[in-house]
């Protein structure tokens, strides 16, 4: 019979107590230890507390890994119950053992007062490499494999040594993902998703950020998909274009918001010919019409696509493949707006200063008046010059707004979805070519209910990661072959 050693945040009896009997009702469970920060009263009869700093530090890893003398570690990473289903437990350990996993974690519910919610998570693989990636609150791990894991620790983290024990476990063995509800917790974090999904670039997290990029740094580099800071030279003579920017708009059914994002546009003060181009994917409430005030300036170009199958990426392609469209390619989304008239003219200067096929700005989150809400101003500083292109494959999104040179724009072309196309195109240029940056704020970013990423359900935003994931995926595995040529 297999058996486990459990590991479970620890703050005071009443709050371990419902789970500790949970797992003590399990007779695969060997020990229970209490992960036991400096706030913490007490103890658990039958427990032995485990003094920790941090939950998710290297030291606390190596403290897990010296404990573990069954034949899996079970790491619950929150302070709530945990509440196994029927059989649960013993139904991971036959999993791992059935798929020789490294790790193994499952879909669970949420429960909330006396809501329960399913809360399923998705596959890993190759290029989910987010530190943030969603295994659930529960991760059982085959005690050899973790303990290999952390023998291979070279690095002192105080946020990322779980992240980096996961990293080095991934080499060597398989994370499965169990699809099936194994266990309850209460989710205490009440906010929509689409306030979520900014977390990883709150400022207040700076620290965090760079312990994690260095970890993935170092698996990017044990796994050949590191790439050095040699880039492409550009020499900006590609092509005869007409204008020297163009702005590109994607947009359907925006009545709101399209007259603002267009006079942002046409407000624009440049030395350079530049014109606006917005690809009206078969608008129905008004935003057509609206688009059609503004037909007097020679600047706007007014595509409806012929093709009924367009998402985002598609629209950009009608627009940069427009025998009009510019040297380069500026975005903006139909609901927000450029945050003065000298937003074009910084993005364009900044190809030239810093020889980039790709330039992302900084922007500021505001509400649909473009009053600042929080986090406030994003700047995207883990990019750096050096390292930005390897962080890339971290992180979930690279800043706004983007601008491209258009005849590598035209070459890569854009994946026809509508989510995460940036940030595939962001990847791709950046495999070969510097991307620039601008750390002024010359974006808002409005947040309002119609936003498209404003509340998404969990099948949703798993669809999003997921999808994200396997972007990440295809350029780890196209970085492996670039550099075998080398």
């Amino acid at each position: 019979m297999k058996t486990i050693n459990c590991f479970i945040p620890f703050l005071s009896e009443n709050q371990v107590k419902a789970t500790v009997e949970g797992l003590k009702a399990c007779s695969l469970v060997k020990n229970i230890y209490l992960l036991a920060g400096p706030e913490a009263e007490g103890c658990m009869e039958g427990c032995e507390k485990i003094e920790i700093k941090g939950l998710n530090s290297s030291d606390t890893m190596k403290k897990i890994a010296a404990k573990a003398d069954a034949d899996f570690v079970l790491l619950y990473t929150k302070h709530n119950t945990l509440e196994f289903g029927y059989f649960a437990i013993e139904r991971m350990v036959n999993i791992a053992c059935d798929s020789a996993a490294g790790m193994v974690y499952a879909d669970h519910y949420a429960v909330s007062g006396d809501k329960r919610q399913n809360a399923p998570v998705i596959d890993y693989q190759q290029g989910s490499l987010r530190d943030d990636f969603n295994f659930g609150s529960v991760m059982m791990f085959e005690a050899g494999a973790f303990k290999n894991a952390v023998a291979k620790i070279t690095k002192e983290y105080e946020f990322a040594g779980l992240y980096d024990v996961r990293l080095k476990l991934s080499r060597e063995a398989e994370l499965v993902h169990i699809n099936e509800y194994l266990y309850s917790d209460v989710e205490l974090d009440t906010r929509k998703s689409g306030e979520k999904i900014f977390d990883y670039v709150d400022p207040k997290n700076r620290g965090v950020q760079i312990e994690m990029e260095e970890a993935c740094t170092d698996h990017l580099k044990a796994v050949g998909a590191y790439l050095e800071p040699n880039f492409k030279k550009i020499e900006f003579s590609a092509g005869n274009f007409e204008y020297e920017a163009s702005v590109i708009i994607p947009v359907r059914n925006r009545i709101r918001t399209i007259r603002d994002a267009i006079k942002s546009v046409l407000s624009q003060k440049t030395d350079f010919k530049y014109n606006l181009i917005i690809i009206d994917n078969h608008s129905t409430d008004g935003t057509t019409e609206a688009i059609d005030e503004f037909k007097d300036d020679e600047r706007l170009i007014h595509i409806i696509p012929a093709r009924q199958d367009l998402g985002i990426g598609g629209c950009w392609n009608e627009g940069v493949h427009h025998p009009k469209c510019g040297k380069f390619a500026v975005q903006l989304d139909s609901d927000d707006v450029y945050k003065d008239e000298n937003t074009l003219a910084t993005m364009v200067r900044a190809f030239y200063e810093q020889n980039c096929a790709m330039v992302v700005g900084t922007y500021m989150m505001t509400d649909f008046n473009m009053n600042m809400i929080a986090p406030g101003i994003i700047d995207h500083k883990e990019w750096t010059p050096e390292n930005g292109r390897n962080n890339a494959l971290r992180i979930n999104g690279l800043g706004a707004p983007r601008a491209f040179y258009t005849p590598v724009l035209r070459e890569v072309k854009v994946p026809n979805t509508s989510y995460g196309e940036d940030y595939a195109l962001g990847l791709n240029f950046s495999r070969q070519y510097q991307i620039g940056r601008v750390y002024d704020v010359v974006y808002l970013c409005r947040r309002w209910d119609d936003n498209s990423d404003a509340s998404l359900d969990v099948v949703k935003m798993n669809g999003h990661n997921l999808y994200k994931d396997r972007i990440r995926t295809w350029e780890l595995q196209a970085r492996i072959a670039f550099n075998k040529k080398k």
